[in-house]
């Protein structure tokens, strides 16, 4: 038995048809089909049967598409503000390689890196923004965000939830860090040799000037020997059962 043409050929899918289309070349494979069985009156039970193939046809063309492409959905959730899981707190300074200082948020709203180690306004409490390497900076004292406006100079903010606010922490080759603005892409936190911020537009990744290091504030040891306890080994006493599975294991 020899069908139209327009139904006995199914031609290649595209890998780049969306749904919609796969749903209208779908329709087309059905009217054609039933054109062509009204056409030959061929009995209800071969209908049934070329009904049943053109929907397998159809099914492996549709689940021959690409794999899903798992690298670009983690990019993209990766700049995506994560409103839902609980926010991890870090609490940290950052010591500037070229001025040798802190990064430190005055009340005047004004940021540097000019602090020494352990001063009060070089405490910076770090939140976390997505489930990447997104992350908010403010001054633990002042309570300010370190934020980069459209001019590429660092201001402090009360409010720190723009994107303006928002900072990807890139761990380098040499082991610093550099911060680079959400907003403005390829634009980073940079200092100068005398502790005064440079502007976001005139700063690159390979540069000093965005090179931090992260540092416990000073009193913050966390990590002392001597407040590591020594593991405590719970004996639980055997039942009949263990003892069966013990002495079985051993013959």
């Amino acid at each position: 038995m020899h069908l139209s043409s327009n139904v006995s050929h199914s031609l290649p899918l595209p890998n780049n048809l969306d749904f919609g289309t796969l749903q209208a070349l779908w329709s087309v494979f059905i009217e054609g089909t039933i054109n062509t069985i009204n056409m030959r009156r061929l009995p209800s039970r071969l209908s049934y049967l070329f009904l049943h193939f053109f929907a397998f046809c159809y099914y492996a063309q549709v689940t021959n598409q690409s794999s899903p492409n798992f690298t670009q959905h983690v990019s993209e959730q990766s700049k995506v503000t994560d409103r839902v899981s609980r926010r991890l707190i870090r609490t940290y300074q950052l010591y500037s390689r070229t001025s040798g200082k802190h990064v430190q948020v005055l009340p005047n709203k004004k940021i540097n890196a000019m602090a020494e180690d352990g001063d009060i306004h070089a405490k910076l409490v770090v939140e976390t923004d997505t489930f990447g390497s997104r992350v908010r900076i403010k001054g633990a004292e002042t309570g300010f965000y370190i934020c980069m406006n459209k001019k590429g100079k660092l201001i402090g903010k009360k409010n720190g939830q723009g994107r303006d606010c928002i900072f990807s922490e890139i761990v380098l080759e040499n082991n610093y860090t550099a911060l680079r603005n959400a907003r403005f892409e390829g634009w980073y936190m940079a200092f100068t040799r005398r502790g005064r911020p440079r502007k976001g537009s005139q700063t690159r990744q390979h540069q000093r000037e965005v090179h931090f290091m992260k540092r416990l504030p000073r009193g913050s040891n966390p990590t002392h020997p001597a407040q590591h306890k020594a593991f405590d080994f719970v004996h639980y006493p055997f039942s009949p059962r263990t003892k069966r599975i013990r002495y079985s294991a051993e013959g």
